[in-house]
């Protein structure tokens, strides 16, 4: 996954998710906050640029205090594509699985991948 920290990319995707309200909302609000200064040490990761399937957003890692603290490491994410989602939860690095993680999302099918994935890790799902 690419970081995206070019202002002109987060306008961008910036617009191209206002077409998705609502169900982009929780990505979109943390897209027009490292957009205007990221006072909150956030960062967006894209599976591809221009066109991206998923859009994750979280806290930059440095800024992880508490491996357990499950509501510091909030990610938001929004797909296009359901296969993006299960290569997110599946296998990359930017779900960091050594600590406790919640995922926001508004799109349907996102609670069904993430109990598949989690099952099939062996993982329990709160």
């Amino acid at each position: 996954m690419q970081v995206l920290r070019c202002p002109a990319q987060l306008q961008l995707l910036e617009e191209t998710l206002q077409k998705s309200l609502p169900t982009s909302l929780p990505v979109l609000g943390t897209v027009m906050t490292v957009a205007r200064g990221n006072p909150a040490a956030h960062e967006v990761l894209v599976d591809s640029w221009p066109d991206f399937g998923i859009v994750l957003t979280r806290l930059c890692p440095e800024e992880h205090r508490d491996p357990r603290d499950h509501y510091t490491n909030q990610l938001a994410v929004f797909y296009r594509d359901k296969g993006a989602l299960r290569a997110l939860l599946g296998g990359t690095e930017a779900v960091d699985r050594a600590r406790a993680f919640q995922i926001l999302g508004m799109q349907e099918g996102l609670d069904e991948a993430v109990r598949e994935v989690a099952s099939a890790r062996g993982l329990q799902v709160e």
